[in-house]
């Protein structure tokens, strides 16, 4: 009987009403890390209740690429996709990351950060965002993450994060919701894990359109706010 062997690498991409883009997203990713020489799989996440063809575009991928392997959630959310994923993930590294606007090129250099440096967590930091608001309102949420939880990263929602399977706490993550990132980072800052963070120049679209706004924005303040009181300040 052959044995399957594992991954090193497992790319964890929840999937929300993309038909317009996730078949091209997924296999330029597997081109570019097939390039990279880089043992892989992905795990598209399609999570919630779809409106479009999303889950067709990404078995069509799937079937034709067996390193494509994906998960179908009936409940939909960022946390709830990031967890099933990195639940479901078999490498040695596992990465989640935002399947609309991550390029290629960004997922390949923070992968190659990781597997050169095994015992570091690699994140993503954004260097541009589409608007004065969206600009302004990440540095607040950041500024409070920071102030509350003692971090030194200054972009808690960025992607690619890239970790290795030996860090388990970060297997453990229960956030469901958006403050799944933050969750990430407070807890990386509790067990000591190393970061290191790669600039990341573009936050263009692949296509779809953005589900943050500002009902969601004023949630995440008092989330992180509700998940401080709850975890306490580290020392």
């Amino acid at each position: 009987m052959s044995v399957v062997k594992a991954p090193r690498v497992s790319v964890v991409l929840p999937v929300y009403n993309q038909a317009d883009h996730i078949a091209k997203t997924l296999t330029d990713h597997a081109q570019a890390l097939t390039e990279a020489e880089l043992d892989f799989e992905l795990v598209p996440v399609v999570n919630g209740t779809q409106r479009d063809q999303t889950l067709e575009e990404c078995q069509r991928v799937s079937s034709a690429d067996p390193r494509v392997r994906v998960e179908v959630l009936a409940r939909g959310g960022w946390g709830v996709a990031v967890r099933h994923g990195v639940a479901q993930a078999r490498g040695d590294w596992i990465c989640y990351t935002n399947s609309a606007r991550t390029q290629s090129e960004d997922l390949v250099r923070c992968l190659r950060y990781a597997t050169a440096y095994p015992g570091t967590i690699v994140v993503a930091s954004r260097r541009i965002r589409e608007s004065v608001h969206r600009r302004i309102g990440s540095v607040l949420y950041n500024f409070e993450c920071r102030f509350f939880f003692n971090l030194a990263s200054w972009d808690i929602n960025g992607t690619p994060k890239v970790f290795p399977r030996t860090f388990e706490r970060l297997l453990e993550l229960e956030r469901e919701d958006d403050l799944i990132d933050l969750e990430f980072h407070a807890i990386a800052s509790r067990e000591h894990y190393p970061l290191v963070e790669v600039p990341v120049v573009s936050a263009a679209r692949h296509g779809g359109k953005s589900t943050t706004n500002f009902r969601a924005a004023w949630a995440m303040y008092a989330g992180a706010f509700a998940l401080a009181r709850k975890m306490g300040k580290p020392q």
